[in-house]
């Protein structure tokens, strides 16, 4: 199912910003018996998004009555927003840009995950390095050609994630999920601040940690620091947990904590 500004087509106007320049941003979200999870949070993302960008989106409560319609009837999908500039303005001007478009839309459920929730996940690090723009870090813009690159090298490779890293050799995250790992009693994520997405489930679990006494360092990483973990897993807000099992020919168990982050994520939606 797909409502474009409300409207259940599949047609947007080839001079909108977000097919000319990906000026815009999305979030994806996942449903579970008719219901969106964490709606909220996606919200949120996407406000911040649109302020980074000066976007004038403000039909935030209709947006919100439009991703629970798409979503009604659903058993297990995914759901998809996405927030342009529109159409207008001459080049790169922004100027006359008043009327946002907004895409709603569904799509099934990717079944693979369940399968490596259980069995877990190997990464291959990928020779292709994100950009460092402390402008666009954070948030999720329509400007994804870098991911499209990493998961070619993915499938190239016959592989099912990416380890990746910025231009100064930093861990960042995957082609479609953050990072996390655990060194002794510590836990670490990357810094979202100069590239990748903060994405919702980080924030949740960054918040979740600490509520279990695991208080969770945001770092600049190196690779090697990264490969000398105890545990490491991934997450977003579709697998929602999933255990790294190995990075290249390094080899991680899934902890306990792991375990439980995955228990808890998959039964309380």
């Amino acid at each position: 199912m797909k409502l474009i500004n409300g409207q259940p087509t599949l047609q947007v106007d080839a001079s909108d910003r977000g097919l000319q320049f990906g000026d815009g941003c999305f979030t994806t979200a996942q449903i579970v018996q008719g219901k969106v999870i964490r709606p909220e949070a996606h919200l949120q993302r996407l406000q911040e998004g649109c302020q980074r960008l000066a976007i004038a989106f403000d039909k935030w409560a209709v947006l919100a009555e439009e991703m629970a319609a798409v979503a009604t009837g659903q058993q297990r999908a995914v759901l998809k927003v996405v927030i342009s500039r529109g159409s207008g303005g001459r080049g790169y001007s922004t100027e006359g840009c008043d009327q946002p478009l907004r895409i709603v839309s569904t799509a099934g459920y990717p079944a693979h995950y369940d399968r490596l929730r259980v069995e877990g996940i190997r990464l291959l690090t990928c020779p292709i390095m994100l950009g460092v723009n402390p402008a666009l870090a954070g948030i999720k813009h329509l400007n994804r050609l870098e991911q499209v690159l990493i998961r070619r090298f993915i499938d190239d490779k016959g592989a099912d994630e990416a380890l990746v890293l910025d231009h100064q050799q930093r861990v960042v995250e995957c082609c479609s999920a953050n990072i996390f790992w655990r060194k002794g009693e510590q836990w670490l994520t990357p810094r979202v601040d100069e590239a990748g997405v903060d994405g919702t489930m980080r924030r949740y679990l960054i918040r979740l940690l600490a509520e279990w006494g695991y208080p969770c360092r945001q770092v600049f990483a190196g690779h090697q620091e990264l490969l000398s973990a105890d545990e490491v897993f991934i997450c977003n807000a579709l697998m929602p947990v999933i255990p790294v099992t190995a990075i290249d020919d390094s080899s991680f168990p899934c902890g306990e904590l792991t375990q439980q982050l995955i228990r808890h994520c998959t039964t309380s939606g």
